[in-house]
C-alpha cells in the first residue's frame, strides 16, 4: 500500500488529512526542507510541494508570486526531486505530492521524471494543467514506477 493510501486508510471516519502547500524553493531549498521538518511536527500527513513554473496559469497571485522567487532563484524540477530525496533520507513515512505544470515534466521526460521522482521518494504527482484525456503517457510510467497520479476534478 502506497504513503497516501496509508494516510487515507488510516483516517479515524469523519477526519480530515491535514495536507500543507508550498512552492518548492521559495526563499531557498534549505528553508524549504526546514519548513518541510516543522510542517510533519505539526502534524502534516502529506506535503504537497510546488514545483516552480514561469507562468503559474491556474494559481492565485500569492502562490505565482511564491513561484515567481523560486524561479529567479533558479529553483528547477530536479532541485525538487533532490529535496525529496533529502528529506526521505530521514522520513520515509510522511507522503509527498508534487504539484506543478506540464511544461517541465515534458522538458525532463515522463520516463525519466517518473524513473527520478520514484527515487527521490515522491508519492503522488498533481499536474494542474493536463486534463485527464491527456494524462495517460505520463499517468502509464508514474504507475510503473509506484507514483499516484493525482487528477482534478
Amino acid at each position: 500500500m502506497s504513503r497516501l493510501a496509508q494516510v487515507f486508510s488510516h483516517l479515524p471516519k469523519g477526519q480530515k488529512a491535514f495536507i500543507p502547500f508550498i512552492t518548492a524553493g521559495d526563499s531557498g531549498l534549505e528553508n524549504t526542507f526546514e519548513l518541510m521538518l516543522t510542517l510533519v511536527d505539526n502534524g502534516a500527513d502529506i506535503i504537497e510541494l510546488g514545483v516552480p513554473f514561469s507562468d503559474p496559469m491556474a494559481d492565485g497571485p500569492m502562490i505565482a508570486k511564491s513561484h515567481e522567487r523560486a524561479v529567479a532563484d533558479g529553483v528547477s524540477l530536479k532541485n525538487v526531486l533532490t529535496l525529496v530525496e533529502k528529506f526521505r533520507a530521514i522520513n520515509n513515512t510522511t507522503a509527498i505530492v508534487l504539484m506543478g505544470y506540464l511544461n517541465p515534466i515534458e522538458v525532463y521526460g515522463y520516463k525519466a521524471f517518473a524513473k527520478d521522482a520514484r527515487a527521490s521518494g515522491v508519492d503522488g504527482v498533481l499536474v494542474v494543467d493536463m486534463p485527464p484525456e491527456e494524462a495517460q503517457d505520463l499517468k502509464q510510467e508514474l504507475d510503473s514506477n509506484g507514483i499516484d497520479f493525482i487528477f482534478l476534478v
